[in-house]
């Protein structure tokens, strides 16, 4: 049986055999002891998105150290509020804070715990996920909202629908309606000032 460990715009976790181009964490371990969830769903504000791979590095899934968590591609990470890691990711993560940077009209370059204080307040409402209410022509490509309960990324003016396997399918709705936006704001500023995260596949043809 797969674990619970793969994560959803929504930022929920949830169980699913296929399989994703990124991993990551939100700071330390969530799992017990027979490989099952426990209440907490994070343990600290480092949500991060990491590579699969890494410097010959072997872990076991779900074991004594932190829990590992996956993702289909970076925009769905994005989504949930995570961010690229700054020690598996050194470019990407440096290339994301450039843009936060220059979204923010910044001095300097903004350190990893500053932009992740932001981001947990505007990924969560209590222990749930916060939405934004935004029309979709003030979206920047790599936003993902919510429309009928499912997830819906937005790409090359469509809305790809999202699926644990891959983007199934597009959605065609009016540019000036309203919706339920599920990347957090400080994200979508950085997707507006040229961060270009990773797609999976899917998304060519979905």
């Amino acid at each position: 049986m797969p674990l619970c460990n793969r994560v959803t715009p929504f930022g929920e976790l949830v169980a699913s055999p296929a399989r994703g181009l990124f991993m990551g964490n939100r700071g330390g371990r969530i799992h017990d002891a027979v490989r099952a969830l426990g209440a907490r769903r994070w343990t600290s504000k480092q949500w991060i998105c990491c590579r699969l791979k890494f410097n010959g590095r072997r872990r076991k899934v779900w074991g004594d150290g932190y829990t590992e968590l996956f993702f289909l591609d970076e925009v769905s990470a994005l989504a949930a509020g995570h961010r690229p890691c700054f020690e598996c990711r050194r470019k990407d993560a440096e290339a994301f804070a450039s843009c936060w940077q220059r979204a923010q009209d910044m001095g300097v370059r903004p350190r990893a715990a500053a932009m992740d204080d932001v981001l947990h307040a505007e990924r969560l409402n209590g222990r749930s996920k916060r939405t934004h209410l935004q029309t979709l022509d003030h979206l920047p490509d790599g936003a993902f909202v919510a429309l009928d309960g499912e997830a819906f990324a937005l790409h090359d003016n469509r809305l790809l629908r999202w699926t644990p396997a891959g983007y199934a399918g597009s959605h065609r709705t009016p540019r000036t309606q309203a919706v339920d936006v599920l990347t957090p704001p400080s994200i979508l500023a950085v997707l507006a000032a040229g961060y270009r995260p990773h797609w999976h596949p899917s998304a060519q043809c979905g």
